[in-house]
């Protein structure tokens, strides 16, 4: 698959280089860092674009600010969601946390070798470095607190990290029921990108929310808030300087504001004209 992904994307470099310059290769990360040796060995020096991957994170919050474990396990949340595929683009590598504990329980599991591949040396070389930016999907944020699995349930993700995801009930709920809007945990979690990455350009890819099903009408009003507050967050200091919206926040952002305006300009006419 690896090879067959690299072959399309050489096919798409060669077809639309000359006018796309920002290319995220995965949402769902596989093959990214053949394409990116592809595009950087023939392509970047005549296309002068860039080549980044695209991961989603939601933000981890100790329950308890004061414990060690909830501490802990935030910080694990964190590395088994972003850490999990950006550890190996920017340090060469699983982060250490998921490296110990699948060990661990792949062999409380009667297992030979950790279920998480290992990587040879030739590996870790070959995929550090390989994003020219940071693609970043965030939607919503859970507390976090410790609870230990044991090994004899069986391999799951779930199990591995230890944790409990936890709500809190007064966070507004804007039609889904695993969104909520908590803007305050979009901005450490591009505060946490940055400082565990190495400051890399950052684009936040996706964000925004569902549409509430009964909502038959221009009542948009929980969107625009969750929009508002999201974005407020993400253009404070000192992020300013290193952020740049893209088109999915953006975009969808003006349109909505364009739709709204023209609605109200068209009742105004038709209620003129009557």
């Amino acid at each position: 698959m690896i090879s067959y992904f690299g072959d399309y994307a050489n096919l798409c470099f060669e077809a639309f280089g000359d006018r796309v310059k920002h290319w995220i290769t995965f949402s769902d990360p596989r093959a990214h860092a053949q394409a990116w040796h592809s595009y950087n060995r023939t392509w970047r020096g005549k296309q002068r674009g860039l080549v980044g991957i695209s991961l989603n994170c939601d933000w981890g919050e100790p329950v308890d600010m004061s414990s060690p474990k909830d501490i802990e396990a935030a910080e694990r949340y964190l590395q088994f969601c972003l850490g999990w595929f950006a550890n190996p683009i920017y340090a060469g590598d699983y982060p250490q946390v998921m490296k110990d504990r699948i060990g661990k329980k792949s062999a409380e599991q009667g297992l030979d070798m950790s279920r998480l591949p290992v990587f040879s040396l030739q590996e870790k070389s070959y995929i550090k470095g390989t994003s020219d930016f940071l693609g970043l999907g965030h939607f919503t944020t859970r507390y976090i607190t410790e609870r230990k699995y044991p090994s004899r349930q069986g391999p799951s993700y779930q199990n591995d990290r230890d944790l409990v995801e936890l709500v809190d009930p007064n966070w507004p709920d804007p039609g889904s029921k695993w969104l909520y809007s908590v803007p305050w945990g979009f901005r450490r979690l591009l505060h946490f990108a940055q400082t565990q990455y190495g400051n890399p350009p950052i684009y936040v890819t996706e964000n925004g929310a569902s549409q509430i099903l009964h909502c038959m009408q221009l009542c948009d009003e929980w969107r625009i808030q969750y929009l508002k507050g999201y974005i407020n967050e993400m253009l404070k200091e000192p992020l300013l300087s290193h952020m740049q919206m893209v088109t999915e926040i953006v975009v969808p952002t003006v349109c909505t504001l364009c739709v709204l305006i023209s609605a109200v300009l068209l009742m105004l006419l038709l209620r003129s004209q009557s």
